[in-house]
C-alpha cells in the first residue's frame, strides 16, 4: 500500500467520524438529511489533513463500501448510513430477502443470544446478503461469528427494513428467536 493511499484510508475514517457521528469535532452542522455542506467539510478536514474537493471526492468514488455520497450537484456529501446521530437519510422501506447475515465477534455471543442484536450507539442494525461480508465485519473486532437471520418471517411479523444507498439492510432490532448462528 502506497503512502498516499494510508493518508486516503485516515482521511476517510476521520470523514466517517465527521459525517455518522460527530459533526462538531470540525464546527459543522448536518441538515436533517445527513448532508453536509461540501466547502464547510473541508474547510473543517483541512485544518487537521490539507485536502481539496479532489481528493474528497476521490475517497467517496474510491470507497470499496460506498459509505458516502454527493448530491447531484456535488455541494453537499452524507454517509449512506451507520449514523450515531439523529438524520433521516431517506431509506426506502423495502421488503427484505429470505435470509440476511451478522457478523459480529465471538465474545458478544452470549449477549446476542439473551438479547438478539440491538442497535446500541447506532440507529439500526447492518445486516448483509451474503456471508463473506458479515465474517469480514466480526474479523474487525475478534473471532468472527455468523448469524443467519430469518428476514422473510421478520416481515411477515411486521419488522421494517430499509436498505441503504450503498447495499446494506438495516433494521432496528433482530430478536433472538430470528436468529440463527451460522457457518
Amino acid at each position: 500500500m502506497k503512502e498516499e493511499d494510508f493518508d486516503l484510508i485516515k482521511i476517510s475514517k476521520y470523514l466517517s467520524l465527521i459525517l455518522r457521528h460527530k459533526p462538531d469535532v470540525i464546527g459543522i452542522k448536518l441538515d436533517n438529511q445527513g448532508w453536509a455542506d461540501v466547502r464547510k467539510l473541508l474547510d473543517g478536514i483541512s485544518k487537521k489533513y490539507p485536502i481539496d474537493f479532489s481528493i474528497l471526492k476521490k475517497i467517496v468514488i474510491s470507497d470499496n463500501k460506498q459509505r458516502y455520497s454527493f448530491n447531484e450537484d456535488e455541494t453537499k456529501i452524507r454517509a449512506n448510513q451507520g449514523h450515531s446521530i439523529q438524520v433521516d437519510v431517506e431509506l426506502l422501506e423495502i421488503e427484505p430477502p429470505a435470509i440476511l447475515y451478522h457478523g459480529t465477534a465471538k465474545n458478544f455471543t452470549s449477549s446476542i443470544d439473551s438479547k438478539g442484536l440491538i442497535s446500541k450507539n447506532r440507529l439500526y442494525v447492518h445486516l448483509s446478503t451474503n456471508k463473506d461480508t458479515a465474517k469480514n465485519v466480526g474479523m474487525r473486532h475478534g473471532e468472527p461469528i455468523i448469524y443467519q437471520v430469518d428476514a422473510r418471517q421478520m416481515y411477515i411479523d411486521g419488522w421494517i427494513f430499509y436498505l441503504s444507498a450503498n447495499g446494506v439492510w438495516l433494521t432496528k432490532a433482530v430478536p433472538p428467536k430470528y436468529l440463527t448462528k451460522c457457518c
